[in-house]
Formats: C-alpha cells, structure tokens, sequence
C-alpha cells in the first residue's frame, strides 16, 4: 500500500526485505502529475477562499440536490421536523390565548361537574387540545393530512382558521421540494454513465501508415445512448510568446471514429482514434516522453441522451503520460456467434504489441523510409465460406 501511494519505492517492499537496496532509492517519493480529471471522470479541483458565498443560496434547490446524501437526508427530515414543532407551537399559543387549555385542564380535574364547572356555551378554537404535545399532534395530522377525528377546527376563532390554511399551503411547498430534490438526486445523468466505460489505457501504434492515439469505449447497457457525441482535449502547462504561464491549458484535438465526424453508433464497443499529425499536439510525442513526470493528460468526454429517460448524461476520463502504450492495439472482441454479434468484454482492455516505428510523428513524416524497415505481418485475406445446400425435395416426372 506504502509503495502505490509513492511514500516508499517498489523495490523497496516485504518480498525483497532481505536485499540490499540503495539508500537514495528507500525514502525517495514517486513524483506523479496531478490529475486534472480522474479515472472515474471526477474533476480534481478543489475551490478555495470563495467569499461570495450567498450566491448558493441563489439558487437553493441546486445547493440541496448537489449536496451529498447524509446532508440531504439530514435536510429532508429536520424540515419536516421543524415545521411541526413551529405550527405545534402556533396552535398550543392559539390555545393558550383563547382559554382551550384552562377549560380542558377544568374539565379533566372535576369530570363530574361536566357544563357546570365551564363556561355556558363555551367552544374552543381546537378540540382536544390539553398540552402543547396534544398541539403538536394536531400539527401533524394538520400537515401531512392525516386526520384521525379527535381533534379538528371550529369555526369560534378566524385565527385558527388562517392558520390552518398556511400551513397547508407551507406543507406543500415541502413536499414539493424536497421530492423534487430527492427525485432529482436519484435520476442525475451521472449514473447512467456508470455503465459507460473507457479502456484503462490508450494506445499509440500505426493505422494506414499513420501513428494514432486510440482508445476503446463501449455501453454496458441495451439502452442507447441518442446522439452520443465524443470529444478529447489535452491538457498541459503552456507559455506564450509574451511569457504568460497558463497551467492548465485546454487543447482540443481532432478525433475520428470509425462512422466519421464526432458522432457515434454506441451499440457495441468502438475503438476511437486522433490521427496524429502536424497539427495534432501530440506530433512531437515518442516513447521516451511516455513516463510519470511528462506534463500531459488527455481528457476523453462521451455526450449523449439517455434513450429511456431523455436526460443528457456525460461521460468522463482521462490518460496521463504512464497510462499510454507505445507500440500496442486492442484485440478483437466482437464476434459472429448463433447469427447474432456478441462481445466478450473480458477482453475490453486486452492490447497486443504490434510493429510500431519508436520516433515522433513529425520524424515519421519527414522520414520515409522508417517505414520500409518496419516488420510487418502479411495481410491476411477473408475467406468465403461455402455452404452447400441440400435439396429438401426432389422432382420426378409424372408417369404417363
């Protein structure tokens, strides 16, 4: 665990305790470039010192559904909570003022008594109410409608009345936003991308004679994804000409993909590819700028509409310098099988090492004769098969 986090190197781990190692590699940290993007599509960015901080409450419903589950949770139910106890407290006072609590507090200490001990023709705003517990009852019942007949509103004081109509109304908006919020949480594009899913590395080897950055997407579910779109950025520290440092500088790359353009047919998994030319920005990219401490990170971005909800959902990864593989290509992994394709994702990230000039795009280019030297397998050629078919009938002639 010690060694993955960088604290200690590889070598230095419980199989090789007994051998000797080099005291400047024992304590020697892995430098590693931060991530923009992680694998799982999460942006690495942390903001600090905002000092606007009521715009949030700008747009509260927002704040609630990008909180995290305990907190809106937590939300949900104090809400409802303090709702109660605030009408519980309007009604005991509405009570407490118009003299329900000392006729029931009579009533209950000399029940005998009855009309005689109270007031000739005395009707309370709430019946039922002797204590502010039997008033936050009442709320309750009031606010999510339940009713149980013991206790309910005369029509002796107006106050009662509006009260009673306010908190329905308030009621309402709660319900109305915190199942909205749930909803919202519960239906967020993000988990339909939790079954879009992107090779662990990418790949750079030759296709019709050209070096190709590749990587291989696929959909776990039978649900398309409408109008899927995919698009990559690559992000490295830049200077300018006027000395400016930008160090997150956003570079957008050409991308092709086997049914042209941007858009994709997700049915199965597709193996997309940038051809790296003059204009690429990886045209200066070999095998020894592939390791740990190069400033680069390629962003992959699959947009699309979910066929079964409607809802645009994204999809996110990312590729440092370590995670590209020079001089490899992904196996096959659909075939024909019982006339229907199927696709063994076991296989999704299985790559093979092919032949593969070790220059930059821009070497290749300008030198064309790297290309006569390059070992490369006979074109294999596809065969037809031939079925021959049985007759399942014959034909005779007819007697005369």
């Amino acid at each position: 665990m010690l060694s993955r986090k960088g604290i200690i190197p590889e070598e230095y781990v419980l199989t090789r305790l007994a051998e000797d190692v080099p005291d400047h590699a024992r304590y020697r940290a892995r430098e590693r470039r931060a991530r923009f993007v992680g694998k799982n599509g999460a942006c690495n960015v942390a903001h600090k010192n905002i000092r606007e901080q009521g715009r949030f409450l700008q747009d509260v419903f927002t704040t609630l559904v990008d909180l995290k589950w305990p907190h809106t949770l937590l939300i949900f139910t104090m809400s409802f909570l303090c709702s109660w106890l605030l009408f519980g407290m309007v009604w005991w006072l509405i009570a407490f003022a118009h003299g329900d609590l000392d006729h029931s507090t009579r009533l209950q200490r000399d029940p005998g008594e009855g009309a005689a001990a109270a007031p000739a023709g005395f009707v309370p705003c709430v019946t039922s109410i002797h204590s502010f517990t039997s008033a936050f009852l009442f709320s309750i019942e009031v606010q999510v409608t339940i009713g149980f007949g013991g206790r309910m509103v005369t029509e002796e004081c107006p106050a009662a009345i509006l009260v009673l109509i306010v908190q329905n109304i308030v009621g309402l908006v709660i319900n109305a936003i915190m199942l909205g919020c749930i909803f919202m949480k519960t239906s967020q594009a993000h988990r339909r991308a939790e079954t879009l899913i992107f090779s662990k590395h990418a790949v750079i080897a030759l296709r019709e004679g050209k070096l190709c950055f590749m990587l291989r997407v696929g959909d776990l579910r039978k649900s398309m994804i409408i109008s899927a779109t995919i698009r990559m950025q690559v992000v490295k520290k830049t200077a300018s000409l006027e000395g400016e440092v930008v160090p997150l500088n956003q570079i957008d790359i050409q991308m092709e993909n086997p049914v042209g353009g941007n858009s994709i047919f997700l049915v199965s998994p597709l193996i997309i590819y940038h051809v790296i030319d003059k204009n690429s920005p990886l045209y200066d990219i070999s095998p020894l700028n592939l390791h740990h401490h190069e400033d680069l990170e390629i962003i992959v971005i699959l947009e699309g509409v979910v066929e079964t909800t409607g809802i645009t959902t994204q999809a996110r990864t990312s590729y440092l310098a370590d995670e590209i593989l020079w001089g490899q290509r992904f196996v096959p992994i659909v075939a024909e099988e019982d006339g229907r394709y199927s696709v063994d994702y076991s296989k999704f990230g299985n790559t093979v090492k092919v032949p593969t000039p070790s220059c930059t795009a821009r070497q290749l280019e300008e030198d064309k004769s790297i290309m006569d030297t390059m070992p490369f397998s006979p074109k294999g050629t596809i065969r037809k098969r031939s079925v021959k078919l049985k007759p399942k009938f014959t034909i005779s002639e007819e007697p005369s």
